[in-house]
C-alpha cells in the first residue's frame, strides 16, 4: 500500500492513500480518536486565530477534537458542533446539505436552534481537519449566515489539492492529491 508521510509538529503519520474516485486517490487523515495529532495541531494554529473572536465552530466529526483543543487553548470554554443529521433534542434546527470529496452522495448539515441562538451577533471561527474542495467549509457557512453570526476565520490542519492555494482559510500544511498509483497528481 502506497502512504504519504506526514509531519506536524512532533507527529508523524504514515497516511494511506485511498482511492476516492477512477482518477483520484487522497492520502486519508484521520483526526477523531489521534489526540496527539490533535492537541499538536491546535498549539500550533492558535497563533493563527484572530484575535477577537466568541465561538469556534466546526462540523461533524473529524474536526471535533480539533475544535476541542483550540477552544481550550484560547480559553474559549465552548465550541459549538454542526451535526450531519436532525437529532431528538434539537429545537428549532437549521438545515442545508453538502457533496463533499470523501461522500459519495449528499450530506445534510444541521445546527441547533439552541446553539443558532448562541451565535446571533457573534464572531465565529470555522475549523476543520482537512479543507478539500471548500464544499462544507461553505455549506457551513450558509448555514451559519442563517443565524447572524460573523465569520471572522476558516482553518484546518490540512489544505488538500488546490484549497492549497485559497488565501481566504488558515491552515498549517497543504495535503496533495495523488494518481491511483500514488504518485502526486498534478495541480
Amino acid at each position: 500500500m502506497n502512504t504519504y508521510q506526514l509531519t506536524i509538529g512532533d507527529q508523524q503519520r504514515d497516511l494511506p492513500i485511498v482511492p476516492i474516485s477512477d482518477d483520484t486517490a487522497i492520502a486519508s487523515f484521520v483526526l477523531l480518536g489521534d489526540d496527539a495529532m490533535s492537541y499538536t495541531a491546535a498549539k500550533l494554529l492558535l497563533s493563527k486565530l484572530p484575535k477577537d473572536f466568541d465561538y469556534l465552530v466546526t462540523v461533524e466529526s473529524k474536526g471535533i477534537s480539533l475544535a476541542h483543543d483550540l477552544a481550550l487553548l484560547s480559553n474559549h470554554p465552548h465550541s459549538l458542533v454542526i451535526r450531519k443529521s436532525v437529532k431528538g433534542y434539537m429545537r428549532h434546527p437549521l438545515e442545508t446539505h453538502v457533496n463533499a470529496i470523501t461522500t459519495n452522495h449528499e450530506q445534510e448539515l444541521v445546527l441547533d436552534g439552541n446553539d443558532a441562538e448562541k451565535l446571533r451577533n457573534k464572531r465565529v471561527v470555522l475549523v476543520d481537519d482537512v479543507i478539500s474542495t471548500g464544499g462544507s467549509i461553505h455549506a457551513a457557512s450558509e448555514l451559519l449566515a442563517k443565524t447572524g453570526c460573523h465569520i471572522v476565520g476558516k482553518m484546518a490542519i490540512l489544505a488538500e489539492g488546490a484549497a492549497a492555494k485559497r488565501t481566504d482559510i488558515q491552515f498549517l500544511k497543504p495535503l496533495p492529491l495523488f494518481n491511483l498509483d500514488g504518485t502526486v497528481k498534478e495541480q
